[in-house]
C-alpha cells in the first residue's frame, strides 16, 4: 500500500487547488457552518477502503488524493451541503461527500511526544494502576467503545482494553463516548 507524505499531499492540493480555481462556495464554505445539524468539529470514521478527497466541496474539484483504508478517524472541520472538509491525524486537510463518513467512532494510537516510538500500555481497567494486558505501536487502529474519565476502552484486531485519552487521536481531551 502506497502511502502519501502529508507534505506531497498539502502540495498536490494547493496546486490543483489553484488550477481549478476556488469557486465561491469553497470560499463560502468555512463560513457555512453546520448544514448536517451535527457539531463541527467532530470525529468520524472513513466508510470504505477508497475514498477521494478533492479540493474542494464539488465533483468539479479535483481528486488531490485517496484513502485506502476503511475505518481511518478524521475529523470533519467543516460543512457545505453535502460534503465535509475533513482533517486527517497529519493535518492533511480536503473534502469528501459525506456518504463516505460513518458516525463509527475510531482512533489511533498516537506517540507521547513527536519522533519517539514509546509503546501505549493496553490496561485490563481504566486505571493506571491496572494490569497491562498489551503494548500497542503508535499508529494501531481500533474501535473506541466507550470513553470516561480520561480513558477509552479501545478494541481491534487482538486486543481489548483501556487506553489512556490523551494517547489516542480520534477523541477530545476528556470527551464522553457511550
Amino acid at each position: 500500500m502506497m502511502t502519501v507524505s502529508y507534505r506531497l499531499r498539502v502540495a498536490v492540493g494547493i496546486v490543483l487547488g489553484a488550477i481549478s480555481g476556488l469557486t465561491s462556495a469553497a470560499l463560502g464554505a468555512e463560513q457555512a457552518g453546520s448544514a448536517s445539524g451535527l457539531p463541527v468539529p467532530r470525529f468520524v470514521s472513513l466508510k470504505s477502503d477508497k475514498v477521494n478527497v478533492r479540493a474542494g466541496p464539488t465533483k468539479d474539484h479535483d481528486v488531490a488524493w485517496v484513502y485506502s483504508r476503511a475505518a481511518l478517524p478524521v475529523e470533519v472541520t467543516a460543512e457545505f451541503e453535502n460534503w465535509r472538509r475533513i482533517r486527517d491525524w497529519e493535518g492533511a486537510e480536503g473534502w469528501v461527500y459525506h456518504s463516505l463518513l460513518s458516525g463509527r467512532r475510531t482512533a489511533l494510537v498516537s506517540p507521547q511526544s513527536k519522533g519517539k516510538a514509546d509503546l501505549v500500555k493496553l490496561r485490563a481497567k481504566a486505571d493506571a494502576t491496572s494490569a497491562v494486558t498489551a503494548k500497542l505501536q503508535h499508529g494501531v487502529l481500533g474501535s473506541v467503545k466507550r470513553c470516561q474519565s480520561n480513558w477509552c476502552r479501545v478494541i481491534g484486531e487482538g486486543f481489548d482494553g483501556w487506553v489512556e485519552q490523551t494517547r489516542l487521536w480520534g477523541v477530545y481531551p476528556e470527551e464522553k463516548v457511550e
